[in-house]
C-alpha cells in the first residue's frame, strides 16, 4: 500500500508539471488564487503596558480581522478537484453505463458547470444561488469573513477535476482499467488519490501565488471588481475552448517536457509490478497468463479485454469506433504495433495478407492493429497515418496514446497478436515475430468453426522474414534502453563530448563528438558527431530524426559501401545496408548536427 501511495504521488506530481496542466492554470491563478485575496489595510496595532508608571507604546500585532479574512479558497478549490477527479475517475464509467448514459455526459456537464461559475464570478447575485448547496462546506473552518470569499469554490473545484485530462502514464493506466472494469479496491482507490493529490499540489502552489500576487500587488486591491470580473470571463473562455477541444491542439504544439522523467517511472520493474497488484492484474484479462507464447494449436485464455481508451480511430467509416462485444461471431486479430518498430514491419506484410485473404469470408475475420507508441513522436496521429500509409496498412487502427488497451491485455511487446474466436474467448496469443504460419493455420481453423462449410481461399505465402541466424540486437540510443554501449565516456542523459572506441567489439556501439542524450535517444550537437557499430546480420536500419543528410559508411571484409541517408520529416526507419546474405562489419554514420538518432535495428 505504502509503494503505491509513493507511485502515486511521483506519478501526479509529474503530470502536475506537464503540458496537460497548462489549460487549468488562468482559472486556477483568477478564480482560485487571486479571488481569494484578502482586504489590505485591515492590520492594526493596540497599546500594550509598558514602563511602572503604566504608559505603553503602541506595538504592531495583527487585528482579529486580519485572520477572519484569510481565504481558504485555493484549499477549497483544490480539495474539490481532488474529490471529483478521484470520484468520477474510478466510478463515472460504470456509474453512466449503469445508467445507460452518455460516457461524455460529465465532460458537458463540467464545461456547463464552468459556464455558470463564470457567470456568476461576474454577477455575484448568481453565485450566491449557484453556490448555496455547497455554503457549509465553503464556511468549514472558517469564520464568516472567509466564507464570502470562498464562494463557489468548491463548485469551481468540481468542475476543474471532471475536465480535467491528465497526460497518460502507466499509473493513470492502471486507474483507467480499474474504473473500467470495476476492479477497484482499497490499493486502487490509494493509488487514484495519491495520483490526484499528487498532481494538484502544483496547482495549489499556483493558486496560493495568485492570492498571494493579489494581496501584494496594489493595482489589484483597487480593481477587485475588474479583477472578478476578468477572473469569470477566463473561466468562460477555458469552457467554450475546451468544448472545442483547443487546449488539446495547443499541447500538440509544445515539447513533452516531461518525458524523460515519465519514461524514468515508465521503465522501474518496481513501479510495474507495484501495478499490477493497483489493477493491472483483473478478472478481465487474469486469464491470458494461460496461453503460452506461440502455441501452434488453440487454447482457451478467457474472454478478450475490450478496446478501450482509444485516442482516434483511423481506416473506420467516419472514424467509428469499433467494439469486439459487437463483433460476436467474427474471428478477431489484435495486433499491437508502432510504425517505426522494424519487428512491427517485418509482421504486418503477414497481417495485411491475412486480412485481405480472408476479411470477405463469410464476413467473418477483422484485424484490429492497436498502435501504442514507443517514442513520442509515434503519439501524433498524422505520424501513425503516414507510417500507416507508408505500410500499406489498410485494416482499422486504434490510436492508444493512453496504453490503456495495451495495459487491459497487460501487454510488453511490439508486435503482438492475440487471436480471437467468434465467442470472444482469445485462443492464441504470439509475442514477437515469426510464427506466422501457425498463426494461419489456427485463423483458418477458427473460422472453419465458426462458420461450418465455408470455402476458404488457399493459404498466403508471404515470405518470412524473421532473422533466424544470431544478428546484433536490436540497439537503443535512450539511455533507459541501452545495453550495448561501448565507449567514453559513461551513457548518461546530458550534452557530452564522446569519443569512438579504438577497437570496437561485436554488437556494441560507441559515439564520437558533441552529443545531447535524453530518454529518447541521442541528437547530434556537432558536426563531426559520429556511431560507430560492429554489427552481425544481413540488413542494417536505423529511426533518425530532424534534418540533415547523414553519410553512413558500412565497412565489410577490408572494402567500405557508402550511401548518403536524407532526413526530413517525421522521425522514421531508414535503410543503411541491404545485403543479400549475412556479414559482419563496421557501420559508421556521420550526423550532421540536429539530427537525432533513436535505433537501430537488423535484419
Amino acid at each position: 500500500m505504502g509503494t503505491l501511495v509513493v507511485i502515486g504521488l511521483l506519478g501526479g506530481l509529474i503530470t502536475g508539471i506537464s503540458p496537460c496542466i497548462l489549460p487549468m492554470l488562468p482559472a486556477i491563478f483568477f478564480a482560485g488564487g487571486v479571488q481569494g485575496a484578502r482586504d489590505r489595510g485591515t492590520a492594526g496595532s493596540r497599546p500594550t503596558s509598558g514602563g511602572p508608571g503604566g504608559g505603553g507604546v503602541a506595538t504592531a500585532r495583527p487585528d482579529a480581522a486580519v485572520r477572519t479574512r484569510t481565504s481558504l479558497r485555493p484549499y477549497i478549490v483544490i480539495a474539490g478537484l481532488v474529490l471529483s477527479f478521484s470520484f468520477f475517475t474510478l466510478l463515472g464509467s460504470l456509474i453512466l453505463s449503469a445508467l445507460g448514459l452518455p460516457q461524455d455526459l460529465l465532460r458537458w456537464a463540467g464545461i456547463t458547470l464552468l459556464v455558470l461559475l463564470g457567470i456568476g464570478m461576474i454577477v455575484p447575485r448568481f453565485e450566491m444561488i449557484l453556490e448555496r448547496p455547497f455554503q457549509r462546506i465553503a464556511a468549514f473552518g472558517a469564520k464568516r469573513g472567509a466564507a464570502r470569499q470562498d464562494r463557489g469554490a468548491f463548485i469551481l473545484g468540481l468542475g476543474l477535476g471532471v475536465l480535467y485530462v491528465p497526460c497518460a502514464g502507466p499509473v493513470l493506466a492502471a486507474i483507467t482499467v480499474a474504473g473500467a472494469t470495476g476492479n477497484i479496491g482499497v490499493g486502487t482507490v490509494a493509488l487514484t488519490v495519491s495520483f490526484a493529490v499528487g498532481a494538484a499540489l502544483p496547482l495549489l502552489l499556483f493558486a496560493l501565488a495568485g492570492r498571494r500576487i493579489a494581496e501584494r500587488v496594489q493595482a489589484f486591491q483597487r480593481h477587485t471588481k475588474a479583477i472578478r470580473t476578468g477572473g469569470g470571463i477566463v473561466v468562460i473562455l477555458l469552457a467554450v475552448a475546451l468544448a472545442f477541444n483547443v487546449p488539446a491542439a495547443i499541447q500538440r504544439l509544445l515539447p513533452d517536457y516531461t518525458g524523460a522523467l515519465q519514461q524514468r517511472i515508465d521503465s522501474s520493474e518496481t513501479v510495474r509490478e507495484a501495478l499490477d497488484l493497483g489493477g493491472l492484474v483483473t478478472d478481465e484479462n487474469r486469464e491470458l497468463s494461460n496461453c503460452s507464447n506461440g502455441a501452434p494449436v488453440l487454447e482457451d485464455c478467457g474472454t478478450a479485454p475490450e478496446i478501450r481508451g482509444v485516442d482516434k480511430w483511423l481506416n473506420t467509416p467516419d472514424g467509428k469506433a469499433l467494439q469486439l462485444e459487437a463483433m460476436r461471431g467474427e474471428v478477431v486479430l489484435v495486433d499491437f504495433w508502432t510504425y517505426s518498430c522494424i519487428n512491427c514491419q517485418r509482421s504486418i506484410p503477414h497481417i495485411s495478407a491475412w486480412y485481405d485473404r480472408y476479411a470477405d469470408v463469410g464476413k467473418g475475420f477483422e484485424v484490429i492493429g492497436v498502435h501504442t507508441p514507443e517514442f513520442a513522436f509515434e503519439r501524433e496521429t498524422r505520424n501513425v497515418i503516414e507510417g500507416a500509409k507508408d505500410l500499406g496498412v489498410t485494416y482499422p487502427i486504434a490510436q492508444d496514446n493512453s496504453y490503456a488497451t495495451w495495459t487491459a491485455y497487460r501487454n510488453r511487446y511490439w508486435p503482438a497478436q492475440y487471436l480471437i474466436d467468434a465467442d470472444g474467448t482469445v485462443r492464441h496469443i504470439r509475442l514477437g515475430e515469426g510464427g506466422y504460419q501457425d498463426t494461419e493455420n489456427l485463423i483458418r481453423e477458427l473460422l472453419a468453426d465458426a462458420n461450418p462449410g465455408v470455402d476458404l481461399p488457399g493459404a498466403t505465402t508471404v515470405k518470412d522474414a524473421t532473422p533466424l541466424d544470431e544478428i546484433t540486437p536490436e540497439t537503443y540510443f535512450s539511455i533507459k534502453r541501452v545495453i550495448n554501449y561501448a565507449g567514453e565516456p559513461r551513457y548518461a542523459a546530458g550534452r557530452k563530448e564522446f569519443t569512438l572506441a579504438d577497437d570496437q567489439q561485436q554488437d556494441t556501439f560507441s559515439l564520437g563528438g558533441t552529443w545531447e542524450v535524453d530518454f529518447q535517444g541521442a541528437e547530434a550537437v556537432s558536426d563531426d558527431a559520429r556511431v560507430r557499430l560492429a554489427y552481425r546480420s544481413t540488413d542494417v536500419f536505423v529511426v533518425l530524426g530532424g534534418e540533415g543528410t547523414v553519410e553512413a559508411t558500412v565497412s565489410i571484409d577490408g572494402r567500405e559501401e557508402t550511401r548518403s541517408i536524407d532526413v526530413s520529416g517525421n522521425p522514421r526507419l531508414y535503410p543503411v545496408l541491404e545485403g543479400d546474405e549475412p556479414t559482419e562489419g563496421l557501420v559508421g554514420l556521420q550526423v550532421p548536427a540536429g539530427v537525432q538518432v533513436f535505433t537501430m535495428t537488423f535484419g
